[in-house]
Parts: C-alpha cells; sequence; structure tokens
C-alpha cells in the first residue's frame, strides 16, 4: 500500500528497523577499516548513535516533529567517534526540517533530508568527499531528482536507498586510501544499513530494538559500609510522564524544576518533549527529587545509583575516576585515555578528569557533559587525543554552557601529553595558551606499533596477519614478524635520534621484558636521546613512541 504521507509512529518505527538492521551489519562494517589493524569501531559507534536517538522514543509520541526533535536530541548526546557526529547532525537537520509538522508528505521529507545533508556537512571543518557525506548528498539528490506528482514514501526510499549503494560503491574512485586497502567507506556503508532498515519498516517490518546491552557486575557492597561517609551522593535520573490529574500539562513549568534541582543538586540537565520530562542531577536527597517529581506526573523510568560506592569500585579496579568537583578555578584540564598507565600518567600532569576512551572505544559526547559537569572552573581544555573522538569533543562543547570549553585537536596520545606538560595556567588569556598548544603539538611525532588483523598492500608494504607493523600519522612505516624489529625499524623512520625526548609507552601486549630489551636497544640506538619508560597498559598498540 502506497504511503502519501509520514507521521511520528511511522517515522519511530523507521529509526527503530534502521537501528535493527545496522545492528545485524555492525561487524561487518567494523571489518571496512582501511588500516589493517583491530581498530575498526565504525559500526559500533553508528549503532550507539542511532540507538542512543531511538531510546529516547517511549512509544507514546504522534507528532512527527516531536519524534524527530526527541531522536535528535538521543544522537546528539549518544554520538560517537566522526561517523556517529556526522549521522546525529543528519538526523538533527531532518528535525530541524519538520520542526512544527504533525506529519509531512514526500516533499516536506525530502526537504528536511536535504536540511540533513546542510547540517552534516556543516558539521565537519574540511569536508572530505568520498566518505559518509558524499554517500548522504548525492543520495538525497538523486531521490529528489526523481520526484513526481505520483511519488510516494516508497519510491522516494527506493530511489534514495539505490543511489546511496551506488555512491558507496564510486567511494575508492574519490579516496586512494580506499582504493588501495580494497574497501568501501565504512561510515557510508553503515548508514546504507541504516537506509535499508527504514525501508524495510515502510515494508511492514516492526521488531524490535534489543536494549542496550551493559556488562552484568556484581557490586562490592564491602566498598561502602557502616562507617562509610556518603561523599558524592546520588546520581539520579528519571523520566516522568506529566499527568492532567496533578495539573496543567501545558502550564508545567521546566524552568521551576531545574531552579529546584539546582537548589538540592549540581551536574543538572533537563529537557521536555511533549508531556514527558527528562531529568539529571547529582543530590544528596534523592528522595526529595522524587516527591517534587510526583508533584506533576508518574516515573516512566528511575535510576538512582550511589555515586561514593562508585568511586570506590573504580580505585578498586584500577580505573580512573572522575574528580569530584572541587574548588572554582581559572582553568580546567580533561583528556581521553585509555590504560591504566596511560591515565594515570595524564592525571599526574594535571588532568582534572580522564575520559575512558581512545582508538576502538569512543567516548559518547554525553561523557564529555559529565566530566565537564565534575571540572569546577571558568575555561576547560580538553585533549581528545585521538582524530576519531575529536568532532565527539566539540559536538559536547557546543552542547555545554555552564563553563568555556576548548578543544585542542590533538589527535594522538603523544601530542596531548607533550602539550599538556607545556600547559601554562599562569597565562590569562586562554586563546594564547590554545595557539601555544597548537604550536607544541605540530612539533611532536607518535608512532604505534600493532599487530596486522588481515593480508593487505598498503604503502608499499606486502603485509601478512600477524605481521608487526609500525606507523606515524597512519603512514605505515615499518613490517616485520619480530615485533621488536618492527618497533627498532619504526624508530630509524621516524629519525628518533633528532629528537631530544623519546617516550616509550608500553601496551598491554608487551611483556615486561620486551618492554626493557626494548628500552635498552633505542638507548643504545640514539645515545643521545632521553628515553622514558612509562607502562600505559593501552589496548591494540603494543608499542606507542613520542618524539620531541
Amino acid at each position: 500500500m502506497a504511503t502519501e504521507r509520514i507521521d511520528g509512529v511511522l517515522f519511530a518505527n523507521m529509526l527503530r528497523q534502521g537501528a535493527v538492521n545496522l545492528e545485524r551489519h555492525r561487524q561487518a562494517v567494523n571489518d571496512l577499516n582501511v588500516f589493517p589493524i583491530p581498530d575498526g569501531d565504525t559500526g559500533d559507534n553508528m549503532f550507539m548513535t542511532i540507538s542512543a536517538g531511538a531510546q529516547e522514543l517511549s512509544g507514546g509520541e504522534t507528532s512527527l516533529s516531536q519524534v524527530s526533535s526527541r531522536a535528535a536530541k538521543g544522537m546528539l548526546l549518544g554520538a560517537r567517534g566522526n561517523s556517529g557526529v556526522i549521522l546525529s547532525r543528519f538526523f538533527a537537520g531532518i528535525a530541524q526540517g519538520l520542526a512544527g509538522e504533525e506529519d509531512a508528505d514526500i516533499r516536506d521529507l525530502c526537504e528536511a533530508f536535504s536540511a540533513g545533508v546542510r547540517e552534516a556537512y556543516g558539521a565537519v571543518s574540511d569536508p572530505t568527499e568520498g566518505t559518509i557525506l558524499t554517500v548522504f548528498r548525492e543520495g538525497v539528490d538523486y531521490a529528489s531528482r526523481r520526484l513526481t506528482q505520483e511519488s510516494t514514501v516508497q519510491s522516494f526510499f527506493s530511489d534514495f536507498l539505490s543511489e546511496l549503494r551506488l555512491s558507496l560503491e564510486r567511494t575508492p574512485d574519490l579516496l586512494d586510501v580506499l582504493r588501495e586497502s580494497g574497501v568501501v567507506d565504512s561510515g557510508g556503508a553503515g548508514f546504507v544499513y541504516i537506509a535499508e532498515g527504514m525501508k524495510n519498516a515502510l515494508e511492514g517490518e516492526n521488531e524490535a530494538l534489543s536494549a542496550p546491552k551493559e556488562q552484568v557486575r556484581r557490586l562490592d557492597l564491602s566498598l561502602f559500609g557502616e562507617d562509610s561517609v556518603l561523599e558524592y551522593g546520588y546520581c539520579t535520573e528519571f523520566l516522568l510522564r506529566l499527568q492532567r490529574s496533578k495539573g496543567e500539562i501545558e502550564a508545567f513549568d521546566l524552568d521551576a524544576m531545574i531552579r529546584f534541582l539546582n537548589g538540592i543538586g549540581e551536574s543538572v540537565a533537563a529537557f521536555r518533549e511533549g508531556s514527558i520530562v527528562k531529568a539529571h542531577v547529582h543530590t544528596m536527597t534523592p528522595g526529595e527529587v522524587l516527591n517534587y517529581g510526583q508533584r506533576f506526573g508518574e516515573f516512566l523510568t528511575l535510576k538512582i545509583e550511589n555515586m561514593t560506592l562508585q568511586h570506590s569500585e573504580r580505585i578498586a579496579e584500577g580505573r580512573n575516576p572522575l574528580a569530584k568537583r572541587g574548588p572554582h578555578k581559572r582553568y580546567g584540564i580533561i583528556a581521553v585515555a585509555s590504560g591504566n598507565g596511560i591515565k594515570k600518567t595524564f592525571s599526574s600532569l594535571g588532568c582534572d578528569a580522564v575520559i575512558e576512551g581512545g582508538q576502538s572505544m569512543n567516548p559518547a559526547a554525553e561523557d564529555f557533559i559529565r566530566a565537564f559537569d565534575s571540572v569546577s572552573a571558568d575555561t576547560i581544555f580538553v585533549f581528545p587525543n585521538n582524530g576519531n573522538v575529536i568532532l565527539t569533543a566539540q559536538q559536547a562543547a557546543a552542547l555545554y554552557r555552564k563553563a568555556k570549553i576548548i578543544v585542542i585537536e590533538s589527535k594522538t596520545i603523544g601530542e596531548g601529553y607533550a602539550a599538556i606538560s607545556m600547559l601554562d595556567t599562569n597565562e590569562e588569556d586562554a586563546d594564547a595558551i590554545r595557539r601555544e598548544m597548537e604550536e607544541v603539538i605540530a612539533g611532536v611525532k607518535t608512532g604505534s606499533v600493532s599487530c596486522a588483523s588481515r593480508d593487505t598492500k598498503l604503502d608499499g608494504f606486502e603485509i601478512c596477519a600477524g605481521d608487526y607493523i609500525g606507523f606515524c600519522d597512519k603512514e605505515i612505516l615499518s613490517d616485520s614478524g619480530d615485533k621488536l624489529e618492527a618497533a627498532m625499524q619504526l624508530l630509524s623512520r621516524m629519525e628518533a635520534g633528532k629528537s631530544d625526548i623519546l617516550l616509550v609507552i608500553c601496551g598491554s601486549g608487551a611483556s615486561e621484558e620486551e618492554a626493557h630489551r626494548l628500552y635498552e636497544a633505542a638507548g643504545k640506538a640514539y645515545p643521545r636521546t632521553e628515553a622514558i619508560l612509562i607502562d600505559g597498559g593501552q589496548p591494540i598498540y603494543d608499542f606507542i613512541f613520542v618524539l620531541e
């Protein structure tokens, strides 16, 4: 049956089926990794982003404007990695194009998709063709040109999807690295799977989206005993449905609720969509929050967690907890890192909070916002330390209002380490600090050694699965069946002898014996370069070299 108009109920199911189909193929998208190491995470990032939007929909929304807006907000906060951020901006543009609409005809939908393309391109400072952006744009442009008086939502999506597939196949023609690696763009492939799922919804598919998989863990209740002090309060979150029996829904004052929550806690975030209110607060008295909320409605979901117990667990497990909000100061510092040794190193450099993340486990925008809330400062400097995390950090910064957030575009652990170690918090001009950090980063080289996950030909090397490859700035500089040989070849190609300092960060895949053998070999090969050995504990990369 042809669909002439689309409403909120249908659009919500299209989003869910898009997420469902991507989940089926997320590993296939992950495997479209240009670099032959096990760090592909595009499928995971895109799935977590779109599912964050779909999970925001309670099932009672009928307005197209309301559904698209709520889903977009969920995706903006849940966005992970560059592909996830671009995906969230695409749906944010669609929501803007559908603002105020109860339903829409095909031309309205087409205009909204065009707005999504513009928003996605606007999210990237230097858009690269041959990526998910190209696939978006060409799919929308083609489907738009095919519109006629007889067009339906089904015919639009049929044209849209057919061109998405063709555009995806053309991506290697636009990017040499894709052609050389023999793959198509992973972000574009992820979006094709989403579009397929959306089209499946138009054909009647209505499969439930699986709940987010959370790690099941047993709480160590001994970490909060009879004599413990509730130092950090309770993380309290709820989804509240306003009730007509308790008052006029249209007259509900969200600002008054925010003022109340700020009066009894901190880290307050709240927004309203129709008759549903979502709120988050850190408070010592969650009971007051519940009593206040029930004055206006009833809870759909409710979560209260003892943050002092969470804090103690993180310390016991060797994880870096977000710091308790301390005295207010001029500058705060936040970094992203993985590996206990690296995280401890950044904390020792003066970071107020270290967000768990990096390659293959990109943090969400919401993770950054929580970290921002944990730091009481006028200006917070953020070091993403990974090229795939920068857009997420920038998106979180754009959403935050309680402090000035400056994202220093550090693409590697080495760049972040060097910049933070040189950061002068006595400088009164924050923009001057930014410029100084950018200069420091420009003078840093970061190299990595990792085990190849598949056979490939790249950068002139014929790599076999199981080889160790050394690379710098995504260019492979060494390849060997021996880990230490690959590492020493990499140092030679990076001209380590010309640098004053060599930082050797050992990962979880390198033994203590291998670390010391490499350290001694580097010391003999480059006697004028001061070598520093750190047990980083990072995954994926056996060694990370930082040359300053």
